[in-house]
């Protein structure tokens, strides 16, 4: 395989003495779709199993599947075919790589939120990967790194960017001089691998500050609208609803505040928001309650066979109803805001998403939805009803692999919770 030679210097900086010794850690950051991920990853693991032989090591992402998807799968495969036996515990989210007379023990942990630095509290490490760093919280990347009590432990960071008020940012590459780290930055000519087309579609299809994120690689505040790479010519369509394999239907619960639901169909190779139901109890003068809802649901749904309900996670009046009723199977929403908002821009940027014409409401929101003037990372609560539910959608299908066009899982499917 042919690397850049920024991938080299990521590949090869612990090999060489006058180098090493002068970092404890690298950061790569910048554009997505930059090739930094493989290399770091690669990096880490040969130097495990070269400088760390018989250490326990830490792979950590946002998720443990998240994880397994976008590094670990990929890595043990690749070390596989450079020789290397891999024995992987899935059950125990761990894997146990050997090269030659040496062995080293990765450990696969999500760094999800708050609570996630429990889960790695009492390891003993030599050496602890992030991937996506600036997606997981504080607490549980500093009690990642007060587990490295080996000598000569090493950490690696990679992500791309996020504002720049944000911890790791201000934290670690502002101060990486202090922390003793090495810090390479990212383009997508640093990826041999990614052809001239592909590199000009993203250019293409993203703008403003997601633009300067995914595209230049900068750490920079949003502004304006939220989804600013939303084309009325390239998303907004009717297509036949024949040829529908899967449906959903996602739910921004209100009772005071408009209650938004869309009806979701896989068509053409891509999810199409086939129909939506949007009440405002403000303009209607009266507000439903959970089983005038429940009906709505009913009507919108129709003779469809609905793979799961996505509903908002707050809303557990709503999903009792549901459950009553038994006729759909329910999931409680994934309600990371920022982590939706960037699934949702990726999608919209890569053409995975169409808006029948008909869901006006829908389409209104994204001409309206736009981030806080106060340059904080978060949108305004206002103008987001369809906007959340079409943030719990992709979010759905972002988990377990359930964007494409099949999905099987032994799941309860009549009245059930997942």
């Amino acid at each position: 395989m042919h690397y850049s030679p920024k991938q080299q210097r990521v590949l090869s900086w612990w090999r060489t003495p006058e180098v090493r010794s002068r970092y404890d850690a690298i950061i790569c950051d910048g554009a997505v779709r930059s090739g930094k991920t493989t290399c770091t990853a690669l990096s880490f693991a040969l130097w495990g199993l070269c400088c760390q032989p018989g250490q326990n090591l830490a792979l950590c992402g946002k998720t443990i599947g998240s994880l397994r998807r976008n590094l670990a799968d990929q890595l043990f495969a690749q070390l596989g075919r450079l020789g290397c036996t891999v024995k992987e515990k899935r059950a125990e989210n761990r894997a146990d790589v050997t090269m030659g007379s040496q062995s080293v023990r990765f450990y696969l942990f999500g760094g999800r939120d708050e609570s996630s630095a429990a889960l790695i509290q009492g390891m003993t490490l030599a050496g602890v990967l992030f991937d996506e760093v600036a997606l997981m919280p504080r607490s549980f990347v500093e009690q990642a790194l007060a587990r490295c009590s080996v000598q000569g432990a090493t950490f690696w960071f990679s992500c791309n960017p996020e504002h720049p008020e944000h911890w790791f940012y201000k934290e670690w590459i502002q101060n990486r001089e202090q922390h003793r780290a090495l810090y390479l930055h990212f383009t997508m000519e640093d990826n041999p691998g990614l052809a001239p087309e592909v590199r000009q579609r993203f250019r293409r299809s993203y703008s403003g500050s997601f633009y300067r994120r995914f595209v230049l690689g900068e750490w920079t505040a949003p502004v304006g609208q939220v989804y600013d790479m939303f084309c009325p010519e390239r998303h907004i369509q009717r297509v036949p609803e024949a040829g529908c394999s899967r449906y959903v239907i996602s739910c921004d619960y209100g009772t005071v505040n408009p209650m938004s639901m869309g009806l979701w169909g896989w068509c053409q190779g891509r999810w199409q928001r086939l129909a939506e139901s949007y009440y405002n109890p403000g303009t209607a003068g009266c507000r439903r309650t959970d089983e005038q809802h429940y009906q709505e649901l009913c009507r919108l749904a129709g003779e469809r066979p609905i793979e799961a309900v996505v509903v908002d996670p707050s809303a557990a009046s709503f999903i009792g109803c549901i459950q009553q009723h038994g006729r759909f199977s329910v999931v409680r929403a994934e309600n990371d805001v920022a982590a939706g908002i960037a699934a949702v821009s990726r999608w919209l940027a890569e053409e995975r998403l169409g808006i029948d014409p008909g869901c006006r409401d829908c389409i209104r929101e994204f001409s309206l939805y736009c981030w806080e003037k106060n340059g904080r990372e978060r949108p305004r609560k206002e103008y987001d009803h369809a906007m959340d539910d079409l943030r719990y959608f992709v979010m759905y299908c972002e988990g377990a692999g359930r964007d494409s066009g099949f999905y099987a899982a032994g799941v309860k499917r009549r009245g059930g919770v997942f």
